[in-house]
């Protein structure tokens, strides 16, 4: 990501829903990190040269009472760079150079790391005015990343471990695992960590705040940990301090600390509390931590070789700042997640629906991210639709259409959206999402057994939707925010390619007739379409819409992915050149109704332009943005094409969807194949 670039709110931490860290300022030191929900999460750091204490990262007041704590003043912040896997601040003040490199290693071809709840922060020091300076850093975490509010009471201890790692931790003291559910919520069980490796020369502490203003003012740590007396996180707010005294700095000296979350379980599924992914064969949380430790030269340059093979394959599909959205995205759309083992040992891999209603494992939250996940490791898109296949398959799920969730947010014991009323569900958008993700992941993986194990259910969605969809009735899609609709011809679309789609699964599991029956089917509905929904130049909004509705047809995108070959050639790309005729200074609008727009929906519209010109043309909005929007929150879906203004919705799982123009056809598939 160049550094000319500003992203409304820069990741820190990407862990998951809840270990999630960001800064939403112009500068690391204009204001305090906080979580995604944008309440404060405080870290913060300070380099003292030669005597005189500089602050790069976040405030040192906490208490509401500024008298306590003069700030330091800041370094100049000359640059910040957001890469795939690692953000990159760079500072300098008195004659010295700091690099703070945050780096959480989402592998996505290694699950186990992957999981692993643990953010690296480097620290490189060095003189650029060829003098030597006496350096100290310090930097600390907050008891704010264990709390929802900071009235709930915590303590902290500190162990040992191998290979001289200093793991300090501080947690509530009730511990009510998995009690809280809902949106706008933070985690208020486990333990978060600072982990520092002692054979640094470092040195360590655990207690009030003021820690802070006395490096500041000495250069020192409290001389003891203050003894644990559980007292509301609020008060006197404890932190889990780092000095790392370096000494004489001319050439580069580097140091780093873990950051680290146990959340002790993770979610609750059909009453079962599980555990994250990484402890699925018995690993502890502190040998975990030292493995980290011992894997940080490896992960950092395995990190570094994703990061430039990703920014190389995002400028040449669609340029530079198309390479930025992609580095923005990536670990928003992981860390919106979380990977858990179920009872099987199989990977479960949940959303949450972040500022939206806290849904879990909500299926057309799944369906726009899918795309990052089917390039990177399909596994985890199975991860997504296990959970739905489980309850759909059980006695509480009444309706012959899909769910659209499992829960909320960490619970995943039964639907929860629209209270269950028939009116308020989605039949045909949750259909539709189900056949096609489970076609895309067989596909992708050139193996329909996922599907085969699946079978009766995706077979009874294929026939509600044969019977239900060319013509949708009254009901919500996946653009739920823009109310109930009608006859909706996007909404028709798929359900077209997902008969498509089941017509391939067949197909691949030898069901011959079958696949004749919803391969014919899919072709008229296809051709019947075209005939209701096309007005001239373009494609109405409904089917009995005026002549000068439109709306982005996204969901056409899975005939050319698909490679089903079921709408004329030449649509797509007409429905590109009306969309770049509508464009306002920061997109395209999602539909003729409002000046609002979705960022995902926007990026599979421009994947369907016939030139990259035309490409580049539609995703340049978005990139300013981004760069311009005065919602300084993380990467938003919903936002207004005039204003750049957030309507709603932050780090969500669907900024995934960004990554569909790195996809493929899967060229085998249209004529089928037995398996």
């Amino acid at each position: 990501m160049g550094d000319s670039f500003r992203p409304p709110s820069v990741p820190l931490i990407a862990v998951d829903p809840y270990f999630s860290v960001w800064s939403a300022a112009d500068r690391l030191y204009d204001d305090h990190t906080r979580h995604w929900t944008n309440r404060r999460h405080s870290m913060a750091g300070m380099l003292r040269i030669d005597g005189k204490s500089r602050r790069f990262m976040g405030k040192l007041e906490l208490s509401g009472d500024a008298s306590d704590v003069d700030e330091p003043e800041p370094m100049e912040q000359k640059s910040v760079k957001v890469d795939p896997l690692s953000t990159t601040y760079r500072f300098e003040a008195e004659g010295v150079e700091l690099t703070a490199r945050f780096t959480t290693p989402l592998l996505l071809d290694d699950l186990d790391v992957l999981s692993r709840p643990v953010t690296y922060i480097t620290f490189d020091v060095r003189s650029v005015d060829g003098e030597p300076h006496e350096v100290k850093l310090y930097v600390d975490v907050s008891a704010e990343l264990c709390v929802h509010s900071p009235d709930q009471v915590v303590g902290w201890s500190r162990e040992t471990l191998d290979g001289g790692i200093a793991a300090m931790r501080i947690g509530t003291e009730a511990q009510p695992i998995l009690q809280r559910v809902g949106d706008d919520t933070r985690i208020d069980w486990g333990y978060a960590y600072l982990a520092v490796p002692l054979s640094a020369g470092a040195t360590t502490a655990l207690g009030s705040y003021r820690a802070r203003s006395r490096f500041a003012k000495t250069g020192a740590l409290p001389p003891e940990d203050e003894a644990s007396r559980p007292r509301p996180a609020g008060e006197h707010t404890p932190v889990m301090a780092a000095l790392f005294d370096l000494g004489l700095v001319r050439e580069k000296v580097s140091r780093y600390v873990m950051a680290a979350y146990d959340d002790i379980r993770s979610v609750e599924y059909f009453g079962t509390p599980l555990q994250a992914y990484w402890r699925r064969n018995g690993m502890t949380f502190e040998r975990m931590l030292a493995s980290c430790a011992a894997d940080y030269a490896t992960m950092s340059a395995r990190c570094e070789a994703f990061d430039r093979q990703l920014i190389d394959e995002g400028v040449r599909a669609g340029g530079s700042r198309y390479a930025d959205v992609l580095s923005l995205s990536y670990r928003q759309a992981i860390a919106a997640h979380k990977l858990v083992a179920g009872e099987e040992g199989e990977a479960l891999f949940f959303s949450k629906e972040n500022f939206s209603n806290g849904c879990i494992a909500t299926v057309d939250v799944s369906y726009p991210s899918a795309p990052l996940f089917l390039k990177y490791c399909p596994e985890l898109v199975k991860g997504m639709l296990r959970p739905i296949f489980r309850y759909a398959a059980g006695e509480s799920w009444t309706f012959e259409f899909a769910p659209h969730d499992v829960g909320c947010y960490p619970k995943a014991n039964g639907q929860v959206y629209g209270e269950n009323k028939l009116e308020y569900q989605m039949p045909i958008e949750e259909c539709g999402n189900m056949l096609v993700l489970s076609a895309a992941v067989c596909l992708y993986e050139d193996d329909a057994s996922f599907a085969e194990s699946h079978w009766p259910l995706l077979s009874r969605w294929a026939a509600y939707v044969l019977e239900h969809g060319m013509d949708p009735d009254n009901q919500l899609c996946t653009d739920d925010f823009a109310g109930h609709l009608a006859r909706n011809a996007n909404l028709s679309v798929k359900a077209i390619v997902g008969l498509g789609a089941y017509s391939l699964l067949c197909g691949m599991l030898g069901k011959q007739e079958e696949r004749e029956i919803y391969d014919t089917s899919a072709r008229s509905m296809a051709a019947e379409w075209v005939r209701m929904a096309w007005a001239e130049d373009h494609t109405k909004l409904t089917f009995d819409g005026a002549p000068d509705s439109w709306s982005f047809k996204y969901n056409l995108v899975w005939d050319r992915l698909l490679n089903l070959r079921l709408f004329p050639p030449d649509l797509a790309e007409a429905e590109v050149r009306f969309y770049l005729e509508r464009q306002n200074r920061f997109g395209t609008p999602l539909d003729s109704r409002e000046s609002y727009t979705k960022a995902d929906w926007l990026v599979w519209c421009a994947s369907m332009a016939d030139t990259k010109e035309r490409f580049e043309r539609m995703i340049t909005p978005l990139w300013d943005m981004l760069n311009e929007s005065q919602s300084r929150v993380p990467f938003t879906d919903w936002y207004d094409t005039h204003t750049g203004k957030q309507m709603n919705f932050q780090n969500r799982s669907v900024v995934g969807g960004m990554f569909l123009p790195l996809l493929t056809p899967v060229g085998s598939a249209f004529e089928g194949k037995p398996s």
